[in-house]
């Protein structure tokens, strides 16, 4: 019988991306999404859950898997109100690793961001490091974070600002060498390649830096 994934924020970047590969993946008999808005996948494989991801406990029901994927996350222009931010990128992941808990997941796989810091006095990074704090206080068996420098690739909404940032740190990348490779820029699907390859296994490490996200991406099983 095969395995069953649960993605949530599937309508995302990276989360499309995902969706795709754990679509053609043999392995996965089932791909179960908790979004706000269809993907308008058609695939056999998907089972999609319309909901407010704020009340994702009320799903717990429906929240039965192997592995979990959260590629949750917003920013300071789509949600500007600190307590809403917050209740997104914090509240969203740590719910869906209290239901992995609940019912017995295996394994928890989380985007967070190269920044991130639970002590730190910048608000988007103190919430991301907080984020993977308490994740990792619940010692879920398999809990993967990570942390990749700055995204690229094209997204469906203008962000002019991260526009502006991705084409000088394309130029700067190559000369990021040694300890500066955490760095450079990183592709989703990079990122994705990196969740689905580090769902095949177990490892020991818990959090994983940009370039570590690549090294994976890059192996091949």
């Amino acid at each position: 019988m095969g395995k069953t994934a649960i993605i949530l924020g599937a309508t995302g970047l990276t989360g499309r991306i995902l969706l795709k590969k754990l679509i053609a993946d043999t392995s996965y008999e089932k791909i179960i999404l908790f979004s706000r808005r269809s993907v308008g996948n058609t695939s056999k494989k998907v089972e999609e859950h319309l909901i407010n991801l704020l009340r994702l406990e009320e799903s717990k029901d429906q929240f039965i898997g192997d592995e979990v994927f959260c590629c949750i996350g917003t920013t300071a222009s789509k949600t500007k109100d600190k307590k809403n931010y917050k209740a997104i990128d914090y509240g969203i992941p740590l719910n869906a690793a209290k239901l992995a808990i609940q019912n017995n997941i295996k394994t928890f796989i989380v985007i967070s961001s190269m920044g991130a810091n639970a002590s730190s006095s910048i608000f988007y990074n103190k919430t991301k490091g907080e984020m993977e704090q308490d994740v990792l206080r619940l010692n879920l068996k398999n809990t993967y974070i990570l942390r990749p420098s700055l995204i690229g690739g094209n997204r469906t909404e203008i962000r002019v600002g991260e526009s502006i940032a991705k084409g000088i740190m394309n130029f700067l990348s190559p000369l990021f060498l040694g300890i500066l490779k955490k760095y450079r820029i990183i592709s989703p699907e990079k990122i994705a390649t990196c969740m689905h390859q580090l769902a095949q296994k177990e490892v020991p490490q818990s959090i994983f830096r940009s370039d570590e996200i690549a090294t994976i991406a890059n192996s091949k099983k």
